[in-house]
């Protein structure tokens, strides 16, 4: 054991949430409160400067870089810090990208104190905790792989939901109209449905997707 304390970076872009966040830590034993980032880009920077242990991620920041991809980059530098995402956000849309980026945890917001504490020295001890419905999801995915969307299904039917375009999609994608349409029919046969609007509504029903 070591009595070195778990130093923290808060990225957010509310500075309430912040404020938030950093009310319940800094009263944890062994935990502190070394900075803040408004900004994806921010986070990014500061977790670079060799004094966090784990970086507690929004995954909407408005404008500009994501939550995920910020971990990405975070996590893919040498003795990158711990990445605990703490959003309002359990679909598959953003619990996957988010994963798959390399976050060591994903909790909610609406967590109590203690689970966010809990949390924050799992994740500095380099282990997993994820909040119970996003735990619920990926173990149902592994149970029934085949009814699954994969993420690049998730992110077109995200945009469906959004009123874009197969042509749209692609292009914001960086795919043929007709790959569209491929996704778009493995969709339909995942989720038993025949129309966009159908697959958006059974999609949003079962949190795979946000609307």
């Amino acid at each position: 054991m070591t009595d070195t304390p778990i130093r923290l970076l808060l990225a957010d872009d509310h500075p309430v949430v912040r404020a938030g966040l950093r009310a319940v830590l800094q009263t944890e034993p062994g935990i502190v409160v070394v900075a803040e980032a408004a900004t994806a880009e921010d986070a990014v920077t500061r977790a670079a400067d060799g004094d966090i242990d784990v970086v507690l991620m929004d995954l909407q920041f408005g404008p500009g870089m994501g939550g995920a991809e910020a971990t990405a980059q975070i996590t893919a530098q040498p003795g990158a810090p711990r990445v605990l995402i703490v959003t309002t956000y359990d679909s598959d849309a953003d619990t996957l990208p988010a994963i798959e980026a390399g976050a060591t945890g994903y909790l909610l917001k609406d967590a109590p104190p203690e689970d966010l504490a809990a949390a924050v020295r799992t994740a500095a001890a380099g282990r997993t905790t994820l909040a119970p419905t996003v735990a619920d999801r990926l173990m149902k995915r592994l149970r029934a792989p085949g009814t699954a969307l994969t993420r690049r299904e998730t992110e077109v039917l995200a945009l469906v939901a959004d009123g874009l375009s197969n042509q749209a999609i692609g292009n914001r994608l960086h795919l043929t109209e007709g790959t569209v349409k491929s996704h778009l029919a493995r969709i339909y046969t995942k989720l038993g449905v025949d129309s966009r609007t159908a697959a958006v509504a059974t999609a949003t029903d079962l949190g795979l997707i946000r609307r």
